[in-house]
Parts: C-alpha cells; sequence; structure tokens
C-alpha cells in the first residue's frame, strides 16, 4: 500500500450544473480542430467570420449541450482542471423533451447557427446520429449506455484519464448486461476503443461540405475484451443525402 494519499484530481466525479461552463470548456479545447465539429462552424454563408466568432459559438453548441446532458444523463471528469470529459447517455434515458431543450439552451442555435449550419446540424446530423443508433443496435437501442462525447484537454493527454471515464461505465454496463455504443469522428481513435472491447459495426458520412466527414459508429457487448486487428476491416456504410 502507498503511503502517500490518493491524488484526488485522479478520482471520476459527476460533474454538476454549477459546473457545466468549466466541463464545457474542457470539451471545446479537446474538440477545437475536430471535422464534425467544424462542420457547424466552417459554412459558406459564414466564411467571413473570424475565428474567434466561430470559437465562441464553438464553446456555447457545447455549453448547450452539456447542460443537456447534466439535465438528463451524466456528466462525468477526471483529472485537475477537468483534464477529460465525459456526456454519457444512460440506458432508457433521452434529452431530446422540450422542457430540458429549453432549459439548456439548445433552442437557441436555431438563431445562432447559420442557415447552412442549421441544415447541417439539425436537417443532416442529428437524423442521420438517430437513425444509425437505431440501425446498429435494433430493440436493444434503449438498453445500451451511449457515449455521447468524451475529451481530454491537450495539456492533460497522455495520463489515461479519457480510458479511466470510458472503463467505470463500461465496469457497470457488465454487471447490467448492457452494451455500449459511441461514434469516433477521430480516425486514429478506434485502434484505441477496440483494446477496451469496442468494435465497428458501421461508417457514415456527412456530406453537405466539400469533403465528406466520416463517423465510425462503434459496439461494445458486455464482458467484450480487446478486439483483434483487423487485416481490411468490413464495415457497412450508411449516409445521407445532401439537399
Amino acid at each position: 500500500m502507498s503511503p502517500y494519499p490518493p491524488n484526488v484530481d485522479d478520482e471520476i466525479r459527476v460533474v454538476g450544473l454549477n459546473e457545466y461552463k468549466e466541463a464545457a470548456r474542457s470539451l471545446a479545447e479537446a474538440f477545437a480542430v475536430d471535422d464534425t465539429c467544424r462542420y457547424f462552424l466552417d459554412t459558406p454563408d459564414r466564411a467571413h467570420w473570424t475565428e474567434q466568432q466561430k470559437w465562441e459559438l464553438h464553446v456555447a453548441i457545447l455549453e448547450y449541450i452539456t447542460y443537456s446532458h447534466i439535465l438528463k444523463g451524466l456528466v462525468t471528469t477526471v483529472g485537475p482542471n477537468y483534464g477529460a470529459v465525459a456526456l454519457w447517455m444512460p440506458p432508457n434515458t433521452t434529452n431530446d423533451d422540450w422542457l430540458t431543450l429549453l432549459r439548456s439552451g439548445l433552442w437557441r442555435l436555431q438563431y445562432k447557427l447559420s442557415a447552412e449550419g442549421k441544415k447541417r446540424f439539425f436537417q443532416e446530423f442529428l437524423p442521420l446520429l438517430h437513425d444509425t443508433k437505431h440501425a446498429a443496435l435494433g430493440a436493444r437501442e434503449d438498453d445500451a449506455w451511449y457515449l455521447v462525447y468524451i475529451g481530454t484537454r491537450p495539456q492533460s493527454r497522455g495520463r489515461g484519464y479519457a480510458r479511466k471515464l470510458i472503463e467505470q461505465i463500461t465496469a457497470q454496463a457488465d454487471k447490467e448486461g448492457r452494451p455500449c455504443y459511441l461514434e469516433s469522428s477521430n480516425a486514429i481513435n478506434p485502434k484505441i476503443y477496440r483494446k477496451m472491447g469496442f468494435q465497428e459495426v458501421r461508417r457514415i458520412h456527412l456530406q453537405r461540405a466539400e469533403r465528406n466527414i466520416c463517423l465510425d459508429i462503434m459496439i461494445r457487448e458486455p464482458g467484450a475484451g480487446p478486439q483483434p486487428e483487423p487485416e481490411k476491416p468490413e464495415q457497412l456504410e450508411i449516409s445521407v443525402m445532401a439537399t
């Protein structure tokens, strides 16, 4: 046994409503250059915007999303200064009711996003995620733990914080006999997720920008161990038509 007291900064804790801005700021820094997050900002009708204006909108979007998950979900953090933050949607839970949309501020995106940004977010992105989750999980859709966002601040990377947040819930899901579900917007992440028992089941595309943006859909079955590296992973592809 170590003679030193445990580092409280390395203990996972639940984020409260009074902390939503700090948790969202951590996610904003983690996803600052993420293609999917930039998808709603880098639109032709906002080409005149400065990076500072886009950054402020990026932070606002994540504040609304973080607040909604504190209200109707689970937000956890670990590490000093919100080193890593995870947004989960527990089984049999939803945060798309009108009261949560109003309280979280998500309704403000109807006015803050550009015309093209609104099409990308409300007409393409959200319906595609909903339909893909339903197609991938089928009758188990409501039984799954859904990892909506997980991010680590740049200065906190390499310490295993994200893995710690994920393994807390995968251990609980194993006890409950439930699957876990996520979308990965970073090409390097599926290899990491496979080590925690996730496997790719689909790839989806966002298509309204000049180039397609891909997200890998992954599911972890209860009790799953590390997955072997496939030589040529076979993936079913679902994409939404741009209109």
